[in-house]
């Protein structure tokens, strides 16, 4: 009798343990893109307004997104991507922006793949 009592608290303490492994696999790491602003003598270029733009017809598309920060005093324009990826849908880890930068009366461009969880970089050069 008490070795038919002891398999349901084995079973709970099994269903548990796994369920907390199960959870701890996901990632947690922030979906964050930096852009480096650099001269045409490669020094970081501070207070640069840069944009990213979703690019809707990549492939796969990417949702219409519009986001705009100015670089830190380093030269760095950091954005948080997790609004992007909210608004995506749980489906979508990838997305495909065009970036325009403007210092001054000049403008650069480029472009970036960026994908949910991972810190991506991208250097603009003027």
């Amino acid at each position: 009798m008490k070795q038919s009592s002891m398999f349901p608290v084995f079973f709970i303490l099994i269903t548990l343990m796994l369920g907390g492994f199960i959870t701890s696999c996901e990632s947690k790491d922030p979906s964050m893109l930096k852009v480096y602003v650099r001269n045409e003598n490669q020094q970081l270029l501070p207070k640069a307004k840069v944009i990213i733009i979703g690019d809707t017809k990549s492939n796969p598309p990417t949702i219409d997104f519009v986001d705009t920060v100015f670089t830190d005093d380093a030269g760095i324009a950091t954005f948080d991507l997790a609004e992007f990826f909210d608004l995506s849908g749980k489906k979508v880890t990838t997305g495909y922006f065009d970036i325009l930068v403007k210092y001054g009366v000049g403008q650069a461009t480029g472009r970036i793949r960026v994908k949910e969880h991972i810190t991506s970089v991208e250097t603009i050069n003027f």
